[in-house]
């Protein structure tokens, strides 16, 4: 089953994917995935269009330096 988001607005959008390209569409068509890629997480604009964005990995000055606790 291909997975589904509902944004603000109560439109429903399913997830698909052309080669290394995710877009939503109203339809499920070709291409469609079950799942948010990994590493991925679904954001929605003020328009209610929906997105995936990258998680973003720990900011180096979050972590301490080597020989520090």
């Amino acid at each position: 089953m291909a997975y589904s988001h509902t944004n603000s607005k109560g439109n429903t959008y399913y997830l698909h994917s052309k080669g290394r390209m995710f877009f939503f569409a109203r339809e499920v068509k070709e291409g469609a995935l079950d799942a948010v890629p990994a590493g991925y997480y679904v954001v929605e604009m003020k328009t209610g269009m929906l997105a995936l964005k990258k998680v973003q990995a720990e900011a180096a000055s979050d972590k301490p330096a080597e020989g520090q606790s």
